[in-house]
């Protein structure tokens, strides 16, 4: 096997791994604790890449239009929050399917009548364009350092918001026990609207980063939501914690599967047969070990502590 190889797909799947969890995490905190199956996170992903690819090219600095893409996101996500997503709570998950659905239709048409139907390639700094030689013979570009490092901050910084501070204390609360948190005189309606707008701003920051490796295109949000949903499954609806370690095994997983899987194939059956079996059997990979998981442990790895 070549180690060189394995080394970089590694990265890369660190890198992806961490990109779904930051779509992941939002995704796990709206559907643990405001019990809403939101199917248009995806599309907040995808408006995250078109509003910092129009900042770009406005200011001409990325870093900039991230910084400032961030709040609108948050905004947005708090006004679909308490115009559309408020009216759904009391109904079941039936309806929330079908009614973010419809905000998937919604957001994508007005995407398109926006930004046009082709998509946005997003210039990077030239600091940021350039490659990094870890040792001899690997070098990783300069940018998914960046992401994995980006990742792994805002991965850190969630831990501590959820476990250490007074609005994780409510938001585990809430996802414990809403009716308690609300008879105890919290305003409940406010922490799901910020929570709500928290878990934009984490899809619309996923949007951000990964626009300048691929681009910023409509309906980018329909090929990582299902993604993001096997991580939160996986790892436990309603857990930080799960949702980082299922989205480091799932990015691992998918990558070097496709990368290597065809290799393992060859030794045990014909080069034909392993390379066409291999693309298909590693496309299922993360499904089977979610069927594995929910087999042994339907709440997934992390569930969170529930009384």
């Amino acid at each position: 096997m070549d180690f060189t190889l394995l080394f970089i797909q590694t990265i890369n799947g660190l890198q992806l791994g961490l990109l779904l969890f930051l779509v992941a995490s939002g995704l796990t905190l709206v559907f643990g604790i405001l019990d809403f199956v939101n199917l248009a996170h995806g599309s907040i992903y995808m408006f995250g890449a078109f509003i910092c690819a129009s900042l770009t090219f406005f200011l001409g600095n990325f870093l900039w239009a991230v910084l400032i893409a961030l709040p609108i996101v948050a905004i947005i996500g708090y006004l679909i929050e308490r115009t559309i997503v408020q009216s759904l709570y009391a109904r079941n998950h039936l309806d929330h399917v079908l009614g973010t659905f419809g905000l998937i239709l919604v957001l994508d048409t007005l995407a398109h009548l926006i930004w046009g139907p082709a998509g946005i390639a997003v210039p990077l700094p030239q600091w940021l364009n350039g490659r990094v030689e870890i040792f001899e013979g690997v070098v990783i570009p300069t940018f998914r350092l960046l992401i994995i490092a980006t990742g792994s901050g805002v991965a850190l910084g969630l831990l501590w918001l959820v476990n250490y501070t007074r609005l994780g204390m409510l938001i585990r609360a809430g996802a414990s026990n809403r009716t308690m948190v609300s008879a105890l005189g919290i305003d409940i309606q406010l922490l799901f609207g910020l929570v709500f707008a928290l878990g934009a701003t984490l899809a619309g920051l996923a949007g951000m980063l990964i626009a300048p490796i691929t681009e910023a295109s409509i309906g980018m949000g329909g090929e990582i939501i299902i993604t993001a949903f096997v991580v939160i499954i996986i790892g436990g609806i309603g857990s930080i914690k799960g949702a980082f370690i299922a989205a480091i095994i799932v990015g691992l997983i998918d990558t070097l599967g496709r990368s290597f899987l065809d290799t393992l194939f060859k030794l045990v059956m014909s080069i034909e047969a392993a390379e066409s079996s291999a693309p298909a059997i590693s496309a299922m990979l993360i499904y089977i070990l979610m069927a594995a998981i929910l087999a042994f442990k339907p709440q997934g790895l992390f569930p969170p502590k529930v009384r």
